[in-house]
């Protein structure tokens, strides 16, 4: 019988609580290096340009400025595919120009004001629309569209599909650029001895960053160092590695550490955004409420840079291919470059906007269907056995990360659940259907569902080692990025080792000091690193028993880890450190290729609320929000809760208020800052209850499944559904603002 589980499933105190509450967390900027130089980086004025020419004269000789780099005196090295360190062409309002370290800051801002700079202003695209008309200004060698053509992804014929219905839905739906708006904006610190570079910096992924500045800069990466400090929220907005690699070249120059800290405006100017996109969804039905096909098509803008485009695109069709259960599914994806800040892999990239869409049209579907639409989706929702059809991918391959299943189970699937439980606690049967008049406000429910495929990350590595004094100390190269990783790891190793989490130290955010891990994105850490973390453990606890076993002369079997001892079936006890002074230290170690061979493994959840809209103003007031989870087994049940807390939050503001808007004659970012871009506030989130499904899957560690990103899914459709429910109006263009809601009751109204 399997002993009970003790640290796994409580909540437990979160590892960095004490030291952020306080103010001693250390994060990229703190870091106070003797002699450090500060710089600033100077940033195009010109939506697309090519530079013909900097004269860094003026600023060269300017008071206390020891380090200068233009495109025209670096590496030839890129950061990534189609971005250079510098380059003599401009993208968008914002790009990176010259950058310059001086002794102080002040004398830095003044230095790059000094900077002459001799354009050849090229016509630019502030959207999709305008970057794929003909004769648009390439924005890139290869055209505005990114490959040529669409990501395609499909299952069946939709074609056959759609001939197969009684009637179809379709609708088009857009959603807005969305700035993960962090706390912390981005910084890096570059310290270069002569022969070695260690770089201080924000960073979800502190090997990848190794790799990707080393190639940069050419240098082996035994010669580089990365170290993670704290990081105030990334939202995958920090993605980025140009602002270290700026200042490691300005440091290497220079022969003192440098230091660069983006203001806020810069944050939202040149910082990491969601994708805003435009999508049309299509749906076919039988009058009995079975779906026949559904075809998706998107168009996200990525744009100046590609940065995490494509795998964004793909995401954008998971809940088309797969949340309901179909036979015939096409999704289009089409990734365009625009003269705008770059986007990236902002928090659940890509499925909130996709989910918006097709959770709408299927509303749309039960309506005319004359169904109640949580039966439509009892009825239509994807089932444990996965999607029908044949197996798409090659036998033996892992597939976790495969476009398109057909034939393949899931290894849970705790969607139904998340249903009935979701529905009960908002009382869905006795909300709907009344439309709660009481003067001008209105009354609704609505209600979405999701999937996530989170989870397998890339290659990861975990040791743990018990030194002569007990003392045990986990090494792992993955990064917390406020998440709360380094809690939910170290109850996975206590787990095992039967011993308290805060009784293990923790070697975390270090190239220097940890093994290989994966990066912290795509909801991945608690399944990949969190199994690198479990095997480690097991791995250390069979050799305290096997060596405690052969110090004693007797089988394995026969011996046991009870607390700070090993004891044997005999009564022979060695505590830990006894065992450890007569062998010697041991270390546990684990390397996972994440995955399965014979299972997808998939969150999902259902998002519901009541709102109350009034017709006069065009406000929404959240009354109440159910957020039901299928993630697993839950680890730590109050961290966990408020992972979801905090993604259905953040998504308020990309549901109501959140815009990142462009001037369409110059592409400048008109509301670069918290005055003019509207965020939500604590006196805007209303109380949120989150329930888990009883879920514990047969692949991830302990049973655990995706969590992080997954909340940020359903708000946006949930939200929509209801205010339709109430008012009769279906705001297809987010963010859903009193302007729009009235409108639309305007154009109802005067409707025939």
């Amino acid at each position: 019988m399997a002993e009970p589980l003790v640290s796994v499933g409580n909540s437990i105190q979160r590892r960095d609580l004490f030291d952020k509450v306080t103010g001693r967390a250390n994060y990229a900027a703190d870091l106070d290096l003797p002699d450090t130089l500060h710089a600033r980086i100077l940033r195009s004025p010109h939506a697309h340009a090519k530079i013909k020419s900097i004269d860094v004269t003026r600023a060269g000789s300017f008071p206390s400025v020891r380090s200068i780099v233009t495109p025209f005196d670096i590496p030839s090295g890129r950061v990534a595919p189609d971005l250079p360190i510098l380059d003599s062409k401009v993208r968008f309002v914002g790009d990176e120009v010259a950058a310059v370290a001086a002794e102080d800051i002040f004398a830095a801002e003044d230095a790059i004001r000094l900077i002459k700079v001799d354009y050849e202003i090229l016509p630019f695209s502030v959207d999709t629309d305008q970057a794929l008309a003909e004769g648009a200004e390439p924005i890139h060698e290869g055209g505005n569209l990114v490959n040529g053509g669409p990501i395609v992804e499909q299952r069946g014929n939709v074609e056959e599909g759609f001939a197969q219905a009684d009637f179809i839905v379709e609708e088009s739906f857009s959603t807005p650029a969305h700035s993960p708006a962090p706390l912390e904006p981005r910084a890096a610190q570059a310290s270069w001895d002569g022969n070695h570079l260690t770089i201080w910096k924000c960073s979800r992924g502190i090997h990848a960053d190794r790799k990707n500045i080393s190639n940069a800069l050419g240098l082996d990466s035994s010669r580089v160092r990365i170290i993670g400090p704290h990081m105030g929220a990334g939202y995958g907005g920090k993605d980025e590695t140009r602002t270290a690699v700026i200042a490691a070249i300005l440091s290497i120059k220079s022969g003192r550490p440098v230091s660069i800290e983006l203001s806020r405006e810069e944050e939202f100017l040149a910082g990491r955004r969601r994708h805003s996109t435009k999508t049309r969804v299509k749906m076919g039905l039988k009058n009995d409420g079975t779906i026949t096909a559904i075809h998706s098509t998107t168009v996200m803008d990525t744009g100046a840079y590609l940065s995490s485009g494509p795998g964004v695109a793909r995401r954008a069709g998971q809940g088309a291919l797969y949340l309901y259960r179909c036979p015939n599914v096409r999704y289009d994806g089409y990734l365009v470059f625009t003269n705008t800040p770059t986007a990236g892999s902002y928090r659940a990239l890509g499925a909130p906007q996709g989910h918006f869409a097709l959770e709408s049209v299927a509303e749309l579907a039960a309506e005319k269907l004359g169904m109640n639409s949580l039966k439509f989706r009892l009825m239509n929702h994807v089932r444990l056995e996965g999607q029908p059809g044949e197996r798409l991918t090659p036998q033996g391959e892992i597939i976790d990360t495969q476009p398109v299943e057909g034939g393949i189970p899931f290894s849970s699937n705790g969607l139904e659940q998340c249903l009935r439980l979701g529905s009960k606690a908002i009382r869905w049967s006795e909300n709907r259907g009344d439309a709660g008049i009481q003067g001008n406000v209105r009354r609704g429910t609505g209600m979405s569902m999701f999937i996530y495929r989170g989870g397998p990350g890339g290659q990861s590595r975990a040791t743990i080692t018990v030194d002569s004094q007990g003392l045990y100390t986990l090494k792992t190269g993955v990064m917390d990025v406020g998440e709360g990783s380094m809690t939910v790891l170290s109850q996975m190793a206590a787990e095992v080792l039967r011993i308290r989490p805060e009784d293990l130290a923790l070697n975390m955010g270090d190239t220097g000091t940890t093994p290989d891990a994966s990066i912290t994105a795509g909801s991945s850490v608690t399944f990949s690193s969190g199994l690198a973390v479990k095997k480690a453990a097991e791995d250390l606890s069979n050799k305290i028993v096997s060596n405690a076993a052969g110090c004693w002369g007797i089988e394995v079997s026969k011996c046991s880890m009870q607390g700070d001892s090993v004891v044997s079936e005999s009564n022979d006890s060695l505590t830990i450190a006894e065992l450890i002074s007569k062998v010697g230290l041991l270390t546990g170690k684990a390397t996972i290729n994440p995955g399965s061979t014979k299972y997808v493994v998939n969150s999902f959840g259902a998002h519901f609320a009541e709102v109350e809209v009034d017709t006069q103003t065009g406000g929404v007031r959240i009354i109440k929000y159910v957020a039901a989870h299928d993630s697993g087994r839950i680890i730590n049940p109050r961290m966990a809760a408020n992972q979801v807390r905090g993604g259905v939050s953040q998504m308020l503001g990309f549901t109501f208020l959140e815009d990142m808007e462009t001037d369409p004659k110059t592409g400048i970012t008109l509301n670069p800052s918290f005055l003019e871009h509207k965020s939500p506030t604590i006196l805007d989130y209303p109380e949120i209850e989150v329930i888990f499904a009883p879920v514990v899957d047969p692949v991830g560690p302990f049973g655990a499944k995706s969590l992080g990103e997954p909340p940020c899914i359903a708000p946006a459709p949930t939200l929509a559904n209801a205010i339709y429910d109430a008012v009769g109006v279906r705001i297809t263009d987010l963010p859903i603002t009193p302007a729009k809601v009235l409108s639309a009751l305007e154009t109802k109204d005067n409707s025939p």
